[in-house]
């Protein structure tokens, strides 16, 4: 086989992979919006009947409903897909996002509770949001880069910046709970889209 063969299988392998993670991921992407946004109204509805803030620690209780549901839906009649370079990328890439996002939001709550100047702690609570849900944006670019997949590198721009102008237009209140809504409504829509392209 010859250097150009060899390049050309690999690449085609490469391709192949990236369709395949595309095409098992659609019905997560789906899943993950739909949890996202139902959580999002949830916790505006409490948060806007109640006038308290604290309700946004039912976020807490997403993952706990989000995960036996991804395991449920997981078809058992897919072999588990092997390893390789794109996985590995695109399992970096969300792992690094859920570090970000978590150590932003731990530096937050930290500061809000430890610092003593009141209008610092509002500015802090009320960028948080809109920071986690830029990142979750950067997040679903980069990997719809890696991908090559130009429906999710756009969702992942609509997300991120769709979320700063809803911030900035919202204010620090009880709505900003709807850059969650438009980032789930934007994630569930992928999922329908790369399903459709791969089927």
């Amino acid at each position: 086989m010859t250097a150009s063969e060899s390049l050309a299988l690999i690449t085609e392998t490469l391709n192949n992979n990236s369709k395949e993670i595309i095409r098992r991921g659609g019905k997560y992407f789906i899943l993950w919006g739909i949890l996202l946004t139902c959580f999002s109204l949830l916790v505006y509805a409490l948060w806007k009947s109640t006038g308290h803030a604290y309700w946004n620690n039912l976020w807490f209780a997403m993952p706990l409903v989000g995960y036996p549901l991804a395991r449920m839906i997981r078809s058992k009649e897919e072999p588990a897909m092997a390893t390789n370079a794109v996985s590995r990328i695109v399992s970096g890439i969300w792992t690094s996002f859920g570090v970000f996002a978590c150590s932003v939001a731990a530096f937050s709550v930290l500061y809000s509770v430890f610092g003593d100047n009141v209008l610092g702690k509002i500015a802090v609570g009320a960028g948080l949001t809109a920071s986690i849900v830029l990142l979750f944006g950067l997040a679903e670019t980069i990997s719809g880069v890696a991908l090559k997949n130009w429906a999710i590198k756009i969702a992942g721009f609509v997300t991120g910046i769709g979320s700063l102008a809803i911030y900035y237009i919202t204010g620090a209140n009880e709505e900003q709970m709807f850059i969650f809504t438009l980032a789930g409504i934007v994630l569930a829509a992928t999922g329908f889209i790369v399903k459709r392209q791969n089927k």
